[in-house]
């Protein structure tokens, strides 16, 4: 798949099957217009995601706690990288009520990486669940979850809330961990992955394809994940977020990631969401039915 000699120059036009629809639909519009009017904070329109609409349109919403600075400098990631900000512990309180204000369906709840915290944040990871559910009752919910450092005394804390997913992303193939995401380890991520399932959770991972990976390595680890019991898996195309990240180094053809979709499906995967716009929340509701 990937051809290492063959990087995209900066400025190269972005192939058509890249190009994005502008959001439209009266659902969308109420949204739009009560996240601006309350200052609502989602992923959904801070990382500008290509999917906003459809997600918006099926009552589905990304939302980010623990502040937007974090610990860990991955070469893929736009989120800034420096010394966070004080924990906000109304945080959870002011999550729940976006959510109920924006009439959410699912919520996908997900954070910076807080190595500077001795609980890694899972205290407000746990409490933020708990207030979602107190507040809405009928919103369905996923966690995309750092990896804490692999503790399982901090994973528990999520396991005990027990949202109806949890996902953790594996972003890239072994190969290209140490480049792609700097202070993970990818034996470490399966290894969060297969505990969260021995405890009884759905999870959910995913990867991007762009960044000098074969094809021989994606499906070794869609294995990999598959070998963890891992249910749902999200493979997307990356795009440099900046000139100082990782450049893109092949744009995948819509054929190749119809091909990894069935492979996983073969594979045993219970949903594989795989193209070149999927993102990690890309129909998530789904994944919790």
């Amino acid at each position: 798949m990937a051809n290492e000699s063959t990087v995209a120059p900066e400025r190269t036009k972005k192939p058509k099957w890249l190009r994005v629809k502008l959001p439209v639909g009266k659902k969308y519009t109420e949204l739009r217009g009560l996240v601006d009017k309350y200052k609502l904070n989602t992923i959904c329109t801070s990382g500008s995601c290509p999917n906003m609409g459809e997600c918006w349109g099926e009552g589905t919403a990304t939302f980010m706690i623990l502040g937007n600075i974090c610990t860990r400098s991955c070469g893929f990631c736009g989120v800034k990288t420096g010394r966070p900000e004080t924990v906000e512990w109304d945080e959870p309180e002011k999550v729940a009520r976006s959510i109920k204000l924006m009439n959410i369906k699912h919520a996908v709840i997900t954070s910076v990486d807080r190595d500077d915290l001795k609980d890694g944040g899972s205290i407000i990871w746990a409490e933020t669940v708990q207030a979602i559910r107190r507040a809405n009752p009928n919103t369905t919910l996923e966690t995309l979850i750092p990896d804490f450092q692999g503790d399982e005394k901090l994973i528990d804390r999520i396991i005990e809330v027990a949202p109806e997913v949890v996902s953790h992303n594996m972003e890239t193939v072994r190969r290209l961990t140490r480049e792609v995401r700097i202070q993970a380890k990818y034996d470490r991520s399966l290894g969060v992955l297969k505990y969260l399932k021995d405890n009884g959770m759905r999870t959910k991972s995913g990867i991007m394809l762009g960044l000098g990976e074969t094809e021989e390595e994606v499906i070794q680890t869609m294995k990999d994940l598959r070998g963890v019991g891992l249910d749902v898996i999200t493979i997307g195309q990356y795009l440099q977020p900046s000139k100082k990240h990782l450049p893109v180094k092949e744009f995948i053809t819509p054929e190749q990631f119809k091909k990894y979709e069935t492979l996983g499906l073969e594979m045993g995967f219970m949903y594989v969401e795989s193209g070149a716009l999927v993102r990690s929340s890309y129909k998530a509701h789904k994944h919790a039915s």
